[in-house]
């Protein structure tokens, strides 16, 4: 199955944090599953760890390998057909990072896994 994973719930499950359910540590970690990484989630990152909101405990560049390549996680890359969906998607969220990250799932029509109960108001299949 194809895996859309939300900014936190990569964070998490990268970091080992014990805020990630069961659930989705074990979706993630099934290698029968191809977990997707938008580009979104690690621009959201950088700029938290910028405006020093976020520590990973090391270097950006060392998790960001670390976590993608190190977890065979790929990236879902950003296309105009995503983001055309924002020009009709509801303001349901208002943070742009999971509203494209929202429509990269619809579009695609892959499970997002994410822990954000305002995202089931939107037509994608929630997963946690």
């Amino acid at each position: 199955m194809r895996l859309l994973l939300d900014t936190h719930a990569f964070l998490w499950f990268v970091l080992n944090d014990p805020q990630s359910s069961a659930t989705a540590q074990r979706l993630i970690s099934d290698p029968a599953n191809d977990v997707l990484i938008s580009p979104a989630s690690y621009w959201e990152v950088a700029i938290k760890v910028g405006l020093r909101k976020l520590d990973l405990h090391a270097p950006y560049d060392d998790f960001i390998q670390r976590g993608l390549v190190g977890n065979d996680f790929a990236i879902l890359p950003i296309e105009p057909r995503h983001t055309s969906v924002l020009t009709t998607l509801p303001l349901h969220h208002r943070d742009p990072f999971d509203r494209l990250i929202v429509a990269q799932a619809m579009v695609e029509n892959i499970p997002l896994v994410s822990m954000d109960a305002v995202l089931d108001q939107y037509p994608i299949t929630r997963l946690w």
